[in-house]
């Protein structure tokens, strides 16, 4: 619930108009629709709706599957995927989530593995954030909404980015190429630098500089 208050509060104490969650019990997104509905029950911020939209891997996606099914279930999937962190084959919030996402309009898509790395990717390159593979997970959808028109440009979006990268480096490797190595001195640190604005990231090598 804790997290639905801090959105309140760093919005300046409104609600946002959509937020985008990932789902693995589905007891995070469910608890941020309570936190909400306790702030607005308090009177601490205007009543509004705020639609609810939910992240998974297709290798393990009960509660998307459900959702686009239209049922009112979820059916226990075997997990097969490389977000190790949301691959929860029978979640136990499911149902709830799934409530959640249809009463408010939102939606529950899922994205494959290649689009969570490139999801990590893009994060990294326009935030300068190392996520790892939930919040890949969950930028991925982020971008499947905004290109199918789902989300307004001039909607207020809040994206849950759950864990740190470095716990699941062994999603990227083989993407992202091998690391450049240094020395540590300042003129080493700006050659390198420099080098970097003229060659493809792809391309690096490990070599002194």
């Amino acid at each position: 619930k804790t997290l639905g208050f801090e959105v309140a509060e760093q919005l300046g104490w409104k609600l946002p108009d959509h937020i985008v969650a990932p789902l693995a019990s589905g007891s995070l997104y469910t608890k941020i629709y309570k936190g909400f509905q306790e702030f607005i029950k308090v009177g601490l911020v205007e009543d509004k709706a705020v639609r609810f939209s939910g992240a998974q891997a297709e290798g393990c996606s009960p509660i998307a599957q459900a959702f686009q099914d239209k049922r009112d279930f979820v059916t226990p999937v075997k997990p097969n995927t490389i977000a190790k962190s949301i691959a929860i084959g029978n979640p136990a919030d499911g149902i709830y989530a799934l409530e959640i996402a249809q009463k408010t309009g939102g939606t529950i898509e899922s994205v494959t593995d290649t689009e969570i790395v490139e999801g990590m990717k893009l994060l990294a390159e326009t935030e300068g954030i190392f996520t790892e593979t939930a919040g890949g997970t969950t930028i991925a959808v982020l971008k499947k909404l905004v290109e199918a028109g789902k989300i307004a440009p001039d909607e207020t979006t809040v994206v849950f980015i759950t864990g740190n990268g470095l716990k699941t480096q062994e999603a990227i490797q083989g993407y992202i190429g091998e690391p450049l190595t240094i020395e540590p001195k300042l003129d080493s640190f700006e050659r390198a630098l420099e080098r970097a604005q003229t060659l493809d990231r792809l391309e690096w090598q490990q070599v002194l500089v």
